[in-house]
């Protein structure tokens, strides 16, 4: 079933950005998606988003819900019909919102899992935490910053803003294989964080990345855009996948 376009606003949107090995990065991808590389490195991340008056496009925005998010993101490539594309395959959502884990992806597509956020933000400082139902957790503690790091894969804020601003296309596993939806923000708008301290179970698993496999590399925040969320009927074909 097509969902209906959906409107609301991000009040917050962190991406937390790492450089990962290629090689390691591929075998979590099933085809026809493989790994965009950036200089030679996979990038992968978390998605921390706070979504509000989230509701059907033309419905009034006290109908809408608001909603803590988070996500693990993988950038990827994919050949479709002889073009090559471009977005984000996400192997894990968790939500604050028991409708959506109970519902099984039906307000948006693929699997989430409940969880417990922590959510602190003050005078540009933030504090964000959760546990999910299976003890998943990620902890992030980050502060606004004036100028983009220096020592990142990315040589600007500009060139990491465009990079990340092309993989408004995501992809997440479901009972059907994986369904896709599209953001489209209706201004693209990034700052730079100063992160402190990052932790997340999943990256940190050795099963799925071997020590010195990934390593932190920079972040970016969002705030107050507002956007929609449409969903993607159709699926990238495994007759066409790209080999690079």
């Amino acid at each position: 079933m097509k969902l209906p376009t959906l409107h609301g606003y991000i009040d917050r949107r962190m991406l937390v950005n790492f450089t990962a090995d290629p090689a390691v990065v591929r075998r979590l991808l099933p085809a026809p998606f493989q790994p965009q590389l950036y200089q030679g490195k996979a990038i992968v991340g978390i998605c921390l988003i706070r979504l509000r008056q989230v509701k059907p496009k033309g419905l009034p925005n006290w109908l809408g819900i608001t909603s803590e998010n988070g996500a693990h993101r993988i950038a990827v490539e994919w050949e479709e019909a002889g073009q090559l594309q471009q977005g984000v395959y996400i192997p894990r959502r968790d939500t604050s919102l028991r409708l959506n884990a109970l519902a099984g992806g039906r307000l948006f597509p693929g699997k989430h899992h409940l969880a417990t956020f922590q959510v602190r933000e003050a005078a540009g400082n933030y504090h964000l935490s959760f546990t999910s139902s299976d003890n998943t957790t990620i902890r992030v503690e980050a502060q606004e910053a004036k100028t983009y790091p220096s020592n990142s894969i990315f040589p600007s804020l500009t060139a990491a803003s465009a990079f990340f601003e092309q993989g408004a296309v995501g992809y997440s596993p479901s009972a059907h294989g994986y369904d896709g939806l599209r953001l489209h923000a209706y201004q693209w708008r990034v700052r730079p964080l100063d992160v402190q301290h990052v932790e997340s179970s999943f990256f940190e698993d050795v099963t799925r990345f071997p020590a010195s496999s990934i390593h932190f590399d920079n972040a970016l925040l969002m705030t107050n855009i507002e956007h929609e969320w449409h969903s993607l009927r159709a699926k990238p074909h495994v007759a066409n996948a790209c080999c690079g």
